[in-house]
């Protein structure tokens, strides 16, 4: 059996206290799984001290790639330029906050069989305060509502896709919806999915980017403009590939 060639990406904002762990693990896991892989982390204009911690690991390390950005491409924005640098088969990505765990990629690599493209993990419990879980269950019930959602956990942010797939579909949000939009243009691309429960764990350092009055009224506006544009107007949701977000930035190696 021929070994997998993989892109892992991890999106970095105020992640100094978890970033090096996430790398120095996936690392581990790749060598276990494939000599054919890289590490990819875009700096997205932190202001702690995320990138002074990027500047020392990459050194260290011979597959890391760290792309830094002053000013703030947005999640989405991080995501797509992930995605655009990525030069492997597999593209895996899950956040650089240490929600999830990097040494449970081999549970997605082994449902990755023929005939699937995207392997979506789905929380087995949710470590978050009770507010946000229920927050989140009203989230992922509106979304399967408003876009005809087949996932059980359209919000898990642990998926390993192929390039094939990833090729297919064009992302424009450079926001947070941007996983509501890559997972809906895959789905409407026919791309077939399989799922796995995966841990979900405390944050142990930082705070959420996500959970304030503006960013939810900002996403409220971003994912009624996106259905909109699929439902009213009836965009085409797939139709070419990923291309980088514009800007400066600065790869460290």
């Amino acid at each position: 059996m021929s070994k997998p060639s993989i892109s892992v990406f991890f999106p970095a904002y105020n992640d100094g206290g978890t970033i090096a762990s996430l790398v120095i693990e996936a690392d581990r896991t790749c060598r276990a799984l494939t000599d054919d892989y890289e590490i990819i982390v875009v700096e997205n204009g932190s202001t702690d001290y995320t990138v002074e911690v990027l500047e020392e690991l990459a050194p260290q390390f011979a597959r890391l790639r760290v792309l830094t950005h002053r000013q703030p491409l947005g999640y989405g924005g991080a995501l797509k330029l992930g995605i655009a640098t990525a030069t492997k088969e597999l593209f895996f990505y899950t956040d650089g906050d240490g929600q999830y765990d990097p040494r449970e990629l081999p549970l997605l690599l082994d449902k990755l069989v023929p005939g699937i493209d995207v392997v979506n993990g789905y929380k087995i419990s949710r470590s978050d305060p009770l507010g946000r879980i229920i927050i989140g269950r009203l989230y992922h019930w509106a979304m399967k509502l408003l876009f005809g959602f087949r996932l059980r956990d359209v919000d898990c942010d642990f998926r390993l896709i192929r390039r094939t797939a990833l090729e297919r579909v064009t992302l424009t949000s450079n926001t947070g919806m941007i996983c509501l939009e890559l997972v809906k243009k895959l789905q409407d691309a026919g791309c077939a999915f399989a799922e796995v429960p995966v841990h979900h764990y405390h944050r142990a350092y930082g705070k959420s980017q996500f959970f304030n009055l503006p960013r939810i009224a900002r996403t409220v506006t971003d994912i009624l403009s996106f259905w909109w544009q699929l439902r009213v107007r009836r965009l085409p949701s797939a139709q070419a590939v990923v291309s980088a977000p514009e800007g400066r930035r600065k790869e460290a190696r």
